[in-house]
């Protein structure tokens, strides 16, 4: 078994590893990722669940905007309109409110 290491094996060209941290958001590589226009109630249609994009400091609409949505394994979801996170909602549509502490549903 240890035959076929033992005749053609190498020795490293250097001493060390080559393991790159990665450096990046993995949450935005490992969730599944669809693409929504939002509706002129401000709102965007997913997997049966009706979600209003919270009005924005930077911007009061998205109306016939073309948004990202992001869907975690965990069942929460995301939505992007480019790099910018507008919300977050938890798996049966309730939305997350991030500023100001610690994570917690709206009612």
């Amino acid at each position: 078994m240890f035959e076929h290491n033992d005749r053609f094996a190498v020795a490293a060209a250097e001493e060390g590893d080559a393991f790159v941290p990665f450096v990046g958001d993995l949450a935005g590589v490992l969730c599944a990722k669809h693409e929504r226009v939002v509706s002129n109630d401000n709102c965007i249609r997913f997997e049966g669940l009706v979600l209003q994009i919270p009005e924005q400091r930077h911007r009061r609409h998205y109306v016939k905007a073309t948004v990202q949505v992001r869907q975690q394994g965990d069942g929460s979801i995301a939505i992007y309109h480019g790099p910018r996170r507008l919300a977050g909602y938890m798996s049966d549509g309730r939305l997350v409110i991030e500023q100001g502490g610690p994570t917690k549903s709206a009612a």
